[in-house]
């Protein structure tokens, strides 16, 4: 057997070794002269093949020092507009924001299912629901399915990276240790704020203070560590989910911010009936064993929206100082531009659009898009503006293609390297997007949807009379209802028509 060592690979472990505080100078004489003669050979044999166990994975592997580090951070429940970068009017966000400037905005990118569980395991798979089975937050079987997804992680751990989850599974309420994850840190379904308990690889711990802030440790932590192999942090915050409990620190932040409601068009609502339909309330009795846990009380705090506005963005706040804390680590180990840096949330929130304050699930853009920030100089060029229909199920191809490995499952979504190689390069014209009912909200029933730049298209399959159409560049925020205009019939059909097309082919 021949083993052969790359300039690069010497190079990191070297610097791993440096890093470490306990090397005594005899070592780091002894590493520096290993280096140079490991550097003579490597002149010596640059010219002699490198086997691999197989074409594909000729073409594919890279060295292992060569690939870069992946640092994946996603909210929960944050809207693509709630940021400082995209134009919030007050909230400050210098962190998160430096991702954007230094890297790549994502003006389109929606999420296929506007639901916690079922938009993370596509960001985890790059499947729609329908396949990978995690259909919705009701919590009966779903933490067995997601013991058996084939995540992007899992895939990358299998090549050769060290990989960490930090943070919100949320797919069951078992918080054990999930398939392809060296570190696991993690908490039973929502988790909770204040005083939470953690699942911190194998061992539970009682915490005290605030989970964001523990989270953001505890990552910072993992990447302070001396790392022989590239590695994946995937953190999930339980920000900015219900209740909404900030840092005692932050307590006061934006106490003068007067958020507005969004004015109510007669228009809208009259137009979709399927919201206007008369339900019986749940028997919560009934839904035992099914339904997610009660969630964490607001602890006194208003539950009017402009207390829970104001908290949102004051949980907001400690996300951001957790991002600097990562920006800051990554600098001061040196792998800041060798990590590919991401940003983003499951799903965005209505914040009373449609009748709606506090929810999610439904078919419009306020419950679909969300932001989406990436950073990697190696790729892409400082300030990026992208106005493509980039979807989660795009994340793990993209990742998985940037680390140089073959996905072992076929995937729905597609990578978006190309859009940073070549700004004409060929992409999506509309997507599908799909919702299934969950128990627990009764209100929003199954739908399927496309949606392209100018157009969408709803389907309720359970109603035979309830559809929606809307012109997007007219009527961006869908307040008025086309589907029976008579002038826009041959675009309804082409609509349906598109509609199916997708599900065929995503089925």
């Amino acid at each position: 057997m021949i083993v052969v060592f790359s300039i690069d690979t010497v190079a990191r472990s070297l610097r791993c070794m440096i890093q470490s505080s306990i090397m005594s100078v005899r070592y780091l004489i002894l590493a520096v002269i290993c280096f140079n003669g490991l550097a003579c050979l490597l002149e010596a044999a640059e010219s002699r093949p490198v086997w691999h166990t197989s074409d594909s994975a000729q073409e594919l592997r890279r060295d292992m020092k060569h690939r870069p580090n992946i640092v994946f951070v996603i909210t929960d429940d944050q809207r693509w507009d709630q940021l400082g970068y995209t134009g919030h009017p007050v909230l400050k966000t210098p962190n998160i924001d430096r991702i954007a400037h230094e890297g790549a905005s994502f003006n389109n990118f929606f999420v296929t299912t506007p639901l916690c569980s079922p938009s993370r395991a596509s960001f985890l798979t790059g499947l729609y629901p329908h396949t990978h089975r995690v259909y919705n937050n009701d919590k009966l079987g779903i933490d067995v399915v997601s013991h058996t997804l084939m995540t992007f992680p899992r895939q990358l751990r299998e090549q050769g990276y060290e990989t960490a989850y930090i943070g919100k599974w949320h797919m069951g309420l078992d918080d054990s240790r999930r398939p392809g994850f060296d570190s696991w840190i993690s908490f039973k379904g929502q988790g909770i704020y204040i005083d939470g308990v953690v699942n911190d690889n194998g061992t539970r711990r009682q915490l005290r203070g605030n989970m964001t802030d523990y989270l953001n440790r505890r990552a910072v932590e993992f990447v302070n560590q001396l790392h022989e192999k590239p590695f994946c942090l995937y953190l999930g915050h339980k920000a900015v989910h219900s209740p909404f409990l900030p840092a005692k620190r932050h307590e006061e932040l934006y106490s003068d911010y007067e958020f507005q409601i969004p004015p109510r068009d007669k228009a809208d609502l009259a137009g979709k009936p399927v919201l206007k339909r008369k339900l019986n309330k749940n028997n919560h009795l009934e839904l035992e064993g099914i339904g997610p846990e009660p969630g964490e009380p607001r602890r006194g705090r208003g539950r009017d929206p402009q207390s829970i506005v104001r908290d949102q963005l004051r949980c907001l706040a400690s996300v951001d100082e957790g991002v600097g804390q990562l920006f800051a680590a990554l600098e001061s180990t040196g792998e800041l531009d060798n990590t590919i840096f991401i940003y983003t949330s499951d799903n965005g929130f209505f914040m009373g659009e449609h009748g709606s304050f506090n929810g999610k699930r439904m078919p419009y853009d306020e419950a679909l898009r969300v932001p989406f920030f990436i950073r990697y100089p190696e790729l892409i060029k400082s300030g990026s503006i992208r106005e493509d229909l980039v979807l989660n199920i795009d994340l793990a191809p993209t990742l998985l293609e940037l680390a140089g490995v073959e996905s072992v499952i076929a995937m729905h979504g597609k990578s978006f390297v190309p859009l940073f190689k070549d700004a004409r390069a060929l992409w999506r014209e509309a997507f599908l997007a799909e919702y299934f009912l969950e128990k627990v909200a009764r209100r929003t029933p199954s739908w399927q949807a496309v949606r392209s730049s100018d157009w969408k298209y709803i389907h309720y399959p359970k109603f035979s009379d309830m559809d929606e159409l809307y012109s997007l560049k007219a009527d961006p925020k869908e307040l008025k209802n086309l589907v029976n205009h008579p002038k826009h019939q041959n675009r309804l059909t082409e609509m349906k028509a598109q509609l199916e097309g997708l599900l065929n082919q995503f089925n």
